[in-house]
């Protein structure tokens, strides 16, 4: 790859996408440029990574043809004032802020850019996140596939419809919590039977871990894989009848639209 990439802001997020790229060979260390104010975080990233630190965004902007633009939702206005006449006419901006939307930042930059719009979610820390990607129509089709690659570096993408982005954000962005939340009802439920704490989360943890794999892999319908688990008149039907009871597909569902809607209202 002869491109440069930038990295503006160095939150978890940047250092696992930045953890991804390196250790996976696709860019080396001289090709990837970060800017931060707080020194500790700049520090840390050039320590592991020797990657180039500075904080100044300018000069991110100045040297980068990908900019990540890895900031809160609230610092996209101030960032882009700061770069926008500096930024490369070609460079492709890739935004990773939830509610941000390409036209709105296209206004920002007072011309049409290259946009990338992208929801990755937590997981990437340890090179199993999921990346919903949406392009504008100035993105060429070998910049797409190289926006593939490196995200492919930390995980899954999918590209999807611009509309459909607060979903994604409310499915794969937010969902690790839900998975959390539900590892540590089932880690309860086995300390409650008599199972130590440590293993009770690792077999719920595993557990979920496998059960994603089983989806992924075998292609198969979750419906049915759960059937294959719900023997007649067993143990885990009850415990199926159960959830249902409580409403746990309703709530999960709930939950999603709740997050959709919070997300299509963070567009500041």
């Amino acid at each position: 790859m002869n491109r440069k990439v930038g990295f503006i802001g160095c939150g978890n997020m940047s250092k696992a996408i930045i953890g991804g790229i390196v250790n996976s060979g696709y860019m080396s260390p001289n090709e990837i440029f970060v800017s931060n104010r707080s020194l500790p975080s700049l520090e840390e990233v050039k320590r592991k990574y020797e990657v180039h630190t500075t904080q100044d965004n300018v000069e991110v902007a100045q040297n980068c043809d990908l900019i990540f633009l890895a900031v809160k939702p609230y610092q996209y206005a101030t960032v882009i004032e700061q770069i926008k006449e500096v930024v490369h006419e070609d460079a492709i901006i890739i935004m990773i802020a939830a509610g941000q939307t390409i036209e709105q930042n296209e206004q920002r930059f007072g011309r049409r850019m290259k946009m990338v719009r992208t929801m990755p979610n937590t997981p990437v820390l340890v090179g199993e996140g999921m990346t919903g990607v949406s392009i504008n129509d100035l993105v060429t089709e070998d910049e797409k596939q190289e926006i593939q690659t490196i995200f492919e570096c930390f995980g899954k993408v999918e590209f999807v419809e611009e509309r459909l982005m607060d979903a994604v954000s409310g499915v794969s962005g937010a969902s690790p919590a839900y998975a959390y939340m539900f590892i540590e009802a089932l880690a309860d439920g086995a300390v409650l039977q008599g199972i130590p704490r440590k293993q009770a989360y690792t077999f719920a943890a595993q557990a979920l871990l496998g059960a994603s794999k089983m989806v992924l892999e075998t292609d198969l319908h979750p419906g049915e894989l759960k059937d294959q688990v719900c023997s007649p008149g067993g143990a885990t039907i009850e415990a199926v009848a159960r959830l249902e009871e409580s409403g746990f597909r309703s709530s999960v569902i709930q939950a999603v639209s709740a997050s959709v809607e919070k997300s299509k209202n963070m567009k500041g």
